[in-house]
């Protein structure tokens, strides 16, 4: 799984690269395929459950799952989702990155720097003996603070031979402190941070996601590790 980790980080600096004006969501999703491929490595996307691609492009009110098409091209001012896996060795990563198409507004630059710090506020209470939802309440209580809501419908999960995995992991406090988290477990935690209202419905493709009053939405998601102290984060190049 570090290993693994190892490449999704590598291949989320090389598709930041992609994320210029004019280009089609479908390119990048080409490129992204072929660079996983060239990592020696599978796209864990591409045909799971049915999913056509081997990312997940979402742009501005898409939260997530939005399907790379040849004709859905990004414009300036912008922001996009971008988030996807490899399997290494039968072993999975999963992360997802959120970036300006060009220049962007004061607002979305906001909102994405407190997806990704949202993010490490979680991780503090992921560590051995701690409880799981109280990842999600320090998710919860740092985007609340800053003005914007935490999706509730979507959340993280455990991951390892498989994608997805038990447990599942809020983005916000449920009732209770869910399980007991211990050493060696391996997480995907992933923010999805809406600019307004917390509401998403999911459109007529049968897989994106977006918000439900047309507002900019954004993700960030990282692969860890539990260990004696704190967690390490397998997809991120530091």
């Amino acid at each position: 799984m570090r290993e693994a980790g190892k490449v999704l980080g590598e291949l989320h600096e090389r598709l930041k690269e992609l994320v210029v004006p004019g280009v089609s969501t479908y390119e990048i999703d080409m490129k992204c395929r072929e660079m996983i491929k060239g990592y020696g490595c599978e796209p864990n996307f591409l045909d799971y459950q049915g999913y056509p691609s081997s990312v997940c492009v979402s742009v501005n009110e898409e939260v997530v799952h939005g399907i790379p098409k040849k004709d859905r091209f990004l414009n300036e001012g912008d922001i996009v989702s971008l988030d996807t896996g490899v399997i290494y060795k039968g072993y999975h990563s999963d992360a997802a990155r959120t970036w300006p198409v060009g220049q962007v507004d004061e607002e979305a630059i906001r909102l994405m720097e407190v997806t990704r710090e949202a993010f490490f506020e979680g991780i503090r209470y992921a560590v051995d003996g701690g409880h799981l939802f109280d990842i999600g309440k320090a998710i919860q209580m740092y985007v609340e603070k800053n003005g914007f809501s935490v999706v509730r419908d979507l959340v993280g999960h455990g991951i390892g031979t498989h994608l997805h995995e038990a447990p599942e992991i809020p983005n916000f406090k449920p009732i209770g402190r869910g399980i007991r988290i211990q050493k060696g477990m391996t997480f995907a935690i992933e923010p999805m941070v809406n600019e307004g209202l917390y509401g998403v419905e999911n459109t007529g493709d049968g897989w994106t996601f977006v918000t439900c009053d047309g507002k900019r939405s954004a993700h960030y998601e990282n692969t860890i590790l539990i260990t004696d102290g704190e967690p390490e984060i397998l997809s991120l190049n530091i």
